[in-house]
């Protein structure tokens, strides 16, 4: 048995409708919601590629991504969905602990660029419990995806500089951390300038796709976001 054995991976959603209201500026609510429904589809069906997991777990209350989770044979779970990011997380960390669960994948559900083979990776990075895996967010102040055994053996506390926190938290708890820089996980759609520069990649993804068709957000973009 390995240590990526009986790892569930978690996505928490919030209500789609309000989605990215860092891209109100280049979105109408409509679009948003279209977009964050877009990458959340990137992100899983990239999970359900991924062999080494165990399940995949949506915590949400939002009626789309219920029925993506669906069409991806992902389990939902409604509590924590609305204690925002670290409250769904937590969540689902006590409940895979109730359940016995090895240990948790957490990410989020605006990484379209995330792979199969990058979530491979960090499951295969992975050590035996007590264990802590993280990758960051491009400018490496985020936690992009983090991999804990078992699934409440650190407490995750996430916000735009959380990945310095994490990293004393594991060792706080004497796990030492392993950390992989991986670049499609790194790139989180957050604001106007992410949107830019992952629309400038072309990607093939069903976000990059969406966008490529619907030119509209270019019109609102700031002058230094291209």
């Amino acid at each position: 048995m390995s240590a990526a054995d009986g790892i569930w991976a978690v996505v928490p959603v919030k209500d789609t409708a309000a989605a990215k209201q860092r891209l109100a500026l280049a979105l109408p609510p409509d679009l948003r919601q279209a977009l964050a429904l877009a990458m959340l589809e990137d992100v899983l069906a990239a999970l359900a590629e991924v062999a080494g997991l165990a399940g995949r777990l949506l915590v949400t209350t939002d009626p789309a991504a219920i029925e993506l989770a669906r069409r991806y044979r992902a389990e939902c779970m409604a509590e924590g969905a609305a204690d925002g990011h670290s409250g769904a997380v937590g969540a689902a960390a006590r409940r895979l602990s109730g359940d016995g669960r090895a240990g948790m994948l957490t990410l989020p559900g605006d990484i379209p660029l995330v792979t199969a083979g990058e979530i491979a990776q960090l499951l295969a990075a992975h050590r035996p419990a007590p264990s802590f895996t993280i990758a960051p967010s491009h400018d490496e102040k985020g936690s992009n995806a983090i991999i804990v055994s078992p699934p409440d053996a650190v407490p995750l506390r996430f916000g735009d500089d959380s990945f310095l926190p994490h990293l004393a938290a594991a060792e706080t708890r004497g796990i030492a951390p392993s950390v992989l820089h991986l670049p499609g996980i790194a790139l989180d759609i957050d604001n106007p300038v992410d949107l830019a520069h992952f629309a400038g990649l072309g990607s093939r993804t069903r976000a990059g796709l969406w966008l490529a068709q619907n030119p509209i957000w270019r019109d609102a973009m700031p002058p230094h976001a291209g």
